[in-house]
This record gives structure tokens, sequence and C-alpha cells, in this order.
């Protein structure tokens, strides 16, 4: 695993936990939304190459990690939108590169689909995030967590097909453990909760045109991913203009975590090409 730093800064009112590494060029990483996600977990296996050509931060998202557990019902999509963009403003990244993985790469792509873009986006990746999201049984296994330790394996095992992961104790102990800390189940679930006179709300983020994506866009996925829709890839890569897409054919839903060092070598070339 790489070294790198763990720092915390203030940005819009949050205390945000953030690890950093590199220097150069900056590339912000995203994480994923799922119950134990946070910046750690989704990059560890990552920041280490990545930070041999660039400035590497990665922050963990309002409600996850060791970030402040903060949850917005009045529009849940921006606050964290609006979080994100404090925290580059406080750091002073006035330019990135981003990559985001699950809902930090559909938060990613709906952001540089804005034509008000807050982010300051050179380059992007979006691993297994955009387009459509289907209720299927293996989402129903992320979204129904009832904090036990057997649930996270069984959502560790939805989540990625390398073995070495997904069947590793200590990596669904460290998952678990952070699923736990308080205040991190119910930032979690707030998306899903509903007072009995509203409409049910979506854990999806609505779908935008993507049409207005002006920067070069790499797509990410895994064949084998249970969480989409067969053919997701090729489907949302005609969606946004210029898109490359590359499929990782024995991944699952994190391929930059189940074939770590291809994803790296691929995610290299593209950004410093």
């Amino acid at each position: 695993m790489a070294d790198y730093k763990s720092h915390y800064v203030r940005a819009g009112g949050i205390m945000t936990h953030y690890i950093e590494a590199g220097e150069g060029f900056p590339v912000v990483l995203l994480h994923s939304g799922e119950f134990g996600g946070c910046c750690e977990l989704s990059w560890e296996r990552n920041i280490g190459a990545l930070s041999k050509h660039f400035r590497v931060v990665a922050p963990d998202w309002a409600g996850f990690g060791k970030t402040d557990k903060v949850f917005s019902f009045d529009n849940m999509w921006n606050y964290r939108i609006d979080h994100i963009t404090q925290f580059l403003h406080t750091l002073g990244i006035t330019s990135a590169h981003f990559m985001g993985n699950s809902m930090g790469g559909t938060m990613l792509l709906s952001t540089i689909a804005r034509r008000d873009c807050p982010w300051p986006v050179a380059k992007a990746v979006v691993i297994s995030g955009g387009g459509d999201v289907p209720d299927n049984d293996a989402r129903k296994i992320l979204n129904t967590y009832d904090g036990t330790r057997d649930h996270m394996r069984r959502i560790v095992e939805v989540m990625f097909s390398n073995p070495t992961v997904n069947k590793d104790d200590a990596y669904i102990d460290r998952r678990h453990q952070l699923s736990i800390a308080p205040g991190a189940w119910e930032c979690t679930a707030a998306v899903r909760f509903k007072a009995p006179w509203r409409e049910p709300a979506s854990f999806a983020m609505a779908k935008p045109d993507y049409s207005d994506v002006k920067c070069p866009v790499l797509l990410v996925t895994g064949a084998k991913d249970p969480l989409r829709m067969e053919g997701f890839g090729p489907k949302l890569q005609k969606e946004v203009p210029g898109a490359q897409l590359h499929v990782f054919e024995n991944a699952s839903h994190c391929p930059h975590i189940d074939e770590a060092e291809a994803f790296n070598t691929i995610a290299v070339n593209y950004l410093k090409g």
C-alpha cells in the first residue's frame, strides 16, 4: 500500500478529512458511497502509482469516513457538490484531473455535465458511475445494510470480484468498523428516509443530459458488475461526447481495486497523454 498523509481542513463549515501524496498537477479522487465507504479504502491501491506523477488529493465526502457526519435534507446532491467546491477553494486547487468511483463517479459526471460546472476539471476518469441505476437484487444488498459484519461481507462480495479482496477478513473488518462509527450508518441511510406524506426519495442521483460535457472523459467499467445492466459501458459512452471506454472483463463494480495494477497503468497513461 502507498504512503500518504492524512489531513483535516474546514471546508464550507465542515471539518473534512482527506489523504494526500505526491507533487505536481493535482488529481482529485472521489470515493464511492456505500456503507463503510471512505477515501482510504477506495484509493489506497491507486494513490501510490498516481502520486509518482501527480499531487493526489482524496477527500472523504460529507458524512463519510472521518469527515463530519452531516447530511442535507434540502438538496443532498448539491450539498455534496458544494462541499467539494469549498474543499477545492480551501486547498487552492484551480485546475485538476478528477477521478470518481460509483457515487463519486456519478457525482463527477453529473457535475461536468452542468453548464455552470463549479469544479475545475481538466480530465475526468469515471469508474462505474453515471447512467441508469437498476433496482436489482445486488443493489438491495447494498441499500438494506443492517450493520452486521455478515451483511458487510455480502456487500463486499457484490462490489468486488477479486478473491484477495472479497475474501479478505481484515478488509471486511475495516469496512465494517467504518460503517458502524457514530453517525456513519445514519448519514449513509438518510438518503432513503421518507416522511409518510412525501414521495419516496431515490437513492440514485437524477440522470442529467450528458451532451454538455466538455472535458475529456475516460469511462471505466467491470464486465462482471452486478450493480449495472449488461452493456452499461458502451451505452454510456454513446451519451458522453468524445468519451473513451475501457472495460475490465474480470472486474466487478470497482475495477480500480479488483485489477489495481492494470487500472493504474491505464489511468496514468490517460491523464498524462
